[in-house]
């Protein structure tokens, strides 16, 4: 295969055409990884747009709310627009939407001009990951997948810790209008490549022609559905803790909204012609089972990753930036094993296997991890956060090439749109549960610990602001390690459900597909 040019005929639904495909999915990638790195490179700097547009710390965390509300309704109805509107066409839409509002954000004068540019720029980025996932999957034969999926895979784990570092340098050396003005270049690079070199198949005009032909029914309810239930539980998730959870009105109006609404929607969906969210991708048993692990990673994957920076941030006094560096020793890793992955995957071990593996290792590391000293150096917690994530490219790649497995390729679109929106709300929900959990953690260990303080512990001649400054950093750092062995608790016991996914079926061994579903068991 030439650089440029694919010597072999493409797939009937392949994006690359008459081109390489792997040059067509490294220019793919690059629209993906710029929104992904989005959801975490702001955090950083919340704290500097808070002062910049004169505002209180918890007004300027709808920053970040109003990009993952807007994110989340649009992100599971990306399979519906790409066969109304086109695939190819809908991305470069995405594409535009999403650099145009990171401009207008960074030129944003008041919070309000940024919440609204940021839901535009959640509406564009939404849809990136899913496309690009579907994109893979159309272009490559099935046993190449999981080494297309280690690119994608480089893009959903290390953007998101590449984020923080990034941030943090841009926060600290320019200013905050930087974390949004960097996408612009990305975004230009991106849009032209994808303009001049990918290709929308003759395949998936004729389908969507034929769609539209066949007297297209728009389902209005559907999509209210996704918006009043998607949105309203991401806000639940983002304020939770903020607004003292269920105590609060706002949040217990917020939890009916979204339980009523989503499982209206799935009643709804299920018995609709053309749904919005094709709620019946999950009468596939792979594709079930697998959302059911991508959400577990998306857990544990995105609380982790909020968990370090904030524990070595709040108590090691580490700056945003070196706690940046501590992830970054493990995203090195994770890309230099992301390709490794992609090769032995259902080559030389069973994908079933090296998921089995990946859990555990996770949660021996994260339980390691829950034994953390307090005056743990630098090296120590990079070198515990590589064993928290080495084992990441072999959960990723395996899960997303058999969340395929009996998934027909019309089908490929709206499979990528739900399984990228259960990993959003796994990582959402984790986030929530860290959170919440580190508040109600902490005032449990601060009790403790106060009860032990009697006249009869030596305290050498302390002050009590000091005592009561020294146990609330024991108190919250306790937490942390609860957390932590929490964590690792969860991926040791889910591995079972890994046993209820089947296997591709190899080339000269395929069977009768019963019900349209081609694995065996």
């Amino acid at each position: 295969m030439s650089l440029l040019y694919a010597t072999e005929p493409p797939l009937p639904r392949s994006a690359a055409g008459i081109y390489n495909p792997w040059l067509i999915v490294a220019m793919i990638a690059l629209a993906p990884f710029m929104e992904v790195l989005d959801t975490t490179i702001a955090n950083v700097a919340l704290t500097h747009i808070a002062g910049s547009l004169a505002v209180s710390p918890e007004e300027s965390t709808w920053v970040l709310t109003s990009y993952l509300v807007s994110n989340s309704i649009i992100l599971p109805i990306t399979g519906w627009l790409a066969a109304v509107l086109g695939r190819k066409p809908l991305f470069l839409v995405c594409i535009a939407l999403f650099t145009a509002s990171s401009v207008l954000c960074a030129f944003s004068t008041s919070l309000t001009m940024l919440i609204v540019a940021r839901v535009l720029q959640g509406l564009g980025g939404g849809g990136l990951q899913p496309i690009t996932q579907s994109m893979f999957a159309d272009t490559f034969p099935i046993e190449k997948r999981a080494q297309v999926f280690a690119v994608y895979g480089v893009v959903i784990i290390v953007a998101p810790a590449t984020g923080p570092i990034l941030g943090g340098w841009l926060t600290d050396h320019l200013s905050w209008h930087w974390v949004f003005l960097i996408n612009l270049p990305v975004g230009l690079i991106a849009f032209t490549l994808i303009a001049i070199f990918v290709d929308e198949p003759v395949q998936l005009v004729r389908e969507r022609a034929a769609r539209l032909a066949a007297k297209l029914q728009f389902d209005w309810f559907g999509l209210f559905l996704v918006a009043a239930g998607f949105g309203a539980l991401q806000i639940f998730l983002d304020k939770y803790s903020l607004d003292d959870g269920f105590g609060s009105s706002f949040i217990r109006t917020l939890f009916v909204v979204w339980t009523v609404s989503l499982v209206t929607l799935g009643v709804w969906e299920w018995g609709h012609p053309q749904p919005v969210v094709n709620v019946r991708m999950f009468k596939y048993r792979n594709f079930s089972v697998s959302c059911i692990i991508m959400f577990v990673i998306g857990f544990i994957l995105l609380s982790t990753t909020q968990l370090l920076p904030q524990l070595t941030q709040t108590l090691l006094g580490y700056s945003s930036e070196t706690s940046g560096f501590a992830l970054a020793l493990g995203g090195l890793a994770t890309i230099g094993l992301m390709p490794i992955a992609g090769i032995v995957t259902g080559r030389f071990v069973s994908a079933k296997v090296l998921l089995i593996g990946g859990l555990v290792e996770t949660g021996i590391a994260l339980i390691l991890q829950s034994h953390l000293a307090p005056d743990a150096s630098f090296y120590t917690i990079s070198f515990d956060r590589v064993l928290q994530v080495i084992a990441l490219p072999f959960l990723f790649i395996p899960i997303s090439a058999l969340s395929y497995v009996g998934v027909p390729p019309a089908r490929n679109g709206d499979a990528s749109a739900i399984i990228n929106q259960v990993r959003n709300i796994g990582g959402s929900i984790g986030i929530s549960f860290v959170t919440t959990m580190l508040a109600y953690r902490t005032q449990f260990h601060d009790s403790r610990l106060a009860d032990a303080i009697t006249p009869y512990v030596s305290l050498h001649g302390q002050t009590l602001p000091q005592i009561a400054a020294a146990v609330q950093h024991q108190a919250a750092f306790m937490s942390y390690l609860d957390l932590f062995h929490i964590l690792g608790l969860m991926a040791l016991l889910v591995w079972p459900v890994i046993l209820l996914l089947g296997s591709p079926v190899k080339a000269g061994r395929a069977k009768p597909a019963a019900k349209g579903v081609s694995y065996e068991a």
